[in-house]
């Protein structure tokens, strides 16, 4: 008679080997979360895209010991993963993003930080339940105009990046509460800028910003003062109003634009106290 193979080893036979791997994630409120690591990012199982019930996957290298192996390649059948909320692709060597990813429509979180990125699909703008979204330290020289699609945005970080202008259509995250855009090139703002008004943390630091848009002062709810949330413009050689006025605050930003006669000269920024 031939011994009872263990449960275990039943379970692991064949592709039901990646549904013994996922687990419950009770940081992300149960989600069921399945983690690639070491050789698997180098070459990612397509047994892995098959997981319909899949909510959160990480395919980051976590320790310094694991940075041997990085990912540089989505594959394809990420578009699979239909029930994904949650996908961490930060620090590999990524240069492009399959169009495929515009089928993740539950998608709420994405981390693409510490790549080497310098565009976004097309379809990228159908992440339309994103709400959290990691750019920084990659190779952009432009604002992804895709970005500008996405109304349920709260938290963007492309900082760390070469951009050097945003578009107008910035207006429409209308839901963005946190913007890092430091370590840029940025020279200017759109108008449409001032009509963020739910922003709470702005970091444009280390650009070469030397003007705002002059109704910035409307943007009352920025936090402003020495917390590590504060919004700052340190590092830019702003004129238009100086870096002393916007240390200040909106409310001297506002002050001082309001000093402004329609023809764009100083009537007396004094007189505005």
């Amino acid at each position: 008679m031939k011994p009872a193979q263990s449960h275990l080893s039943l379970v692991l036979n064949g592709d039901k080997f990646w549904k013994y791997r996922l687990e419950r994630d009770p940081t992300e409120g149960g989600k069921r979360r399945l983690k690639l690591q070491g050789k698997e990012l180098i070459s990612v199982p397509l047994e892995v895209f098959d997981l319909e019930e899949l909510q959160v996957l990480e395919m980051s290298p976590e320790r310094e010991s694991c940075l041997t192996y990085r990912m540089d390649l989505v594959p394809r059948e990420i578009g699979q993963l239909r029930n994904l909320s949650i996908l961490n692709l930060d620090t590999n060597e990524l240069k492009v993003i399959p169009a495929e990813i515009g089928a993740l429509k539950n998608l709420e979180r994405l981390t693409l930080s510490n790549n080497f990125l310098s565009f976004l699909p097309k379809e990228f703008g159908r992440l339309q339940k994103l709400t959290s979204l990691h750019l920084a330290n990659n190779a952009f020289r432009e604002f992804p105009i895709q970005i500008c699609q996405m109304r349920n945005l709260t938290f963007l970080d492309a900082s760390d990046n070469k951009i050097r202008t945003i578009p107008p259509s910035v207006e429409n995250l209308s839901k963005l509460e946190t913007l890092l855009l430091f370590f840029n090139r940025l020279e200017s703002l759109p108008e449409t800028f001032s009509n963020l008004r739910s922003l709470h943390t702005l970091w444009l630091g280390k650009n070469k910003l030397r003007t705002l848009p002059r109704k910035f002062g409307n943007l009352v709810n920025l936090e402003w003062g020495d917390n590590q949330c504060s919004s700052n413009f340190e590092g830019n050689p702003l004129e238009n109003p100086p870096l002393e006025i916007c240390r200040g605050g909106p409310l001297e930003i506002k002050q001082y634009f309001a000093a402004w006669s329609d023809e764009g000269y100083l009537i007396s920024y004094a007189a505005a106290f």
